[in-house]
C-alpha cells in the first residue's frame, strides 16, 4: 500500500523554465542563446545544486565565458532566474488533496540553496514531512545515495513510496532502491490513474 508520495519539485510542483527570465533580461537572441548555454546548461548549475558554489557564485565562473557587453544580462538572469517558479496548474489542488486523504507528502529536489526563497514563497513548508535538497547534501538524483537519505532520515519503506519526477532517469534510480515511480507529463489526472493502479 501507497503511504508516502515523494515529489520531485522542479516541472512537478513549480515551473522551472529558464526561457522566462532569459526573455526579460536579454536584448538579443545572441545572448540569450549564450545565457541559456554557459548558464543553465553549464558546470555552474550543477555545481549549485551540488551546494558546492552558491547562486551568486554561478555568475563568476560564468561570466568568463560570455562577451563583457552582455555581462549585466547574465548579472540580471543569475539573480532573479526563479521568476519562473511558480506553481505548475493544478499542482497546490492535489498537494492539498492528497494531504487531506492522509499520504505522507515529501520534496526531493535538486536545488541549490535559492531553493528556500523560492519554494517557501508558493508552498507551506508545513504541508510537506520532510524535504530533501540536493545541495544542502552534496549529492544529486540520480545518485542512490540521495534516495538512500530520503528513505532513512523519514524512516520509510520504499515499497510504501511513489516518486514522481518529469526526468525518467530518476524515476528509474528510485525504482532501483525498490521506489514506485511516475514519470510527470504534466498530468496530474494521469498521476492520479497510475496512482490508483501502483495501489
Amino acid at each position: 500500500m501507497i503511504r508516502n508520495i515523494i515529489f520531485d519539485m522542479g516541472n512537478v510542483l513549480l515551473d522551472y523554465n529558464p526561457d522566462i527570465s532569459l526573455r526579460k533580461y536579454c536584448h538579443s537572441a545572441e545572448s540569450m542563446i549564450l545565457i541559456k548555454n554557459e548558464l543553465f546548461l553549464g558546470e555552474e548549475w550543477r555545481q549549485g545544486d551540488l551546494g558546492i558554489i552558491t547562486n551568486d557564485q554561478r555568475y563568476d565562473g560564468v561570466s568568463k565565458r560570455i562577451p563583457q557587453k552582455y555581462l549585466d544580462e547574465l548579472r540580471d538572469v543569475v539573480d532573479h532566474w526563479d521568476i519562473c517558479m511558480v506553481p505548475l496548474p493544478g499542482a497546490k489542488e492535489y498537494v492539498y488533496k492528497k494531504k487531506e486523504e492522509g499520504f505522507r507528502l515529501y520534496v526531493l529536489s535538486n536545488a541549490c540553496a535559492k531553493f528556500y526563497h523560492y519554494f517557501p514563497a508558493q508552498f507551506d513548508m508545513e504541508l510537506f514531512d520532510g524535504i530533501v535538497v540536493s545541495s544542502d547534501l552534496h549529492i544529486v538524483k540520480p545518485d542512490e545515495r540521495i534516495y538512500r537519505y530520503l528513505l532513512d532520515t523519514y524512516h520509510l519503506k520504499p515499497e510504501e513510496c511513489v516518486f514522481i519526477d518529469d526526468v525518467a532517469l530518476n524515476v528509474q534510480a528510485a525504482g532501483q532502491m525498490g521506489i514506485h515511480g511516475i514519470v510527470f507529463d504534466n498530468s496530474f489526472d494521469e498521476v492520479e490513474e497510475q496512482l490508483k493502479n501502483i495501489g
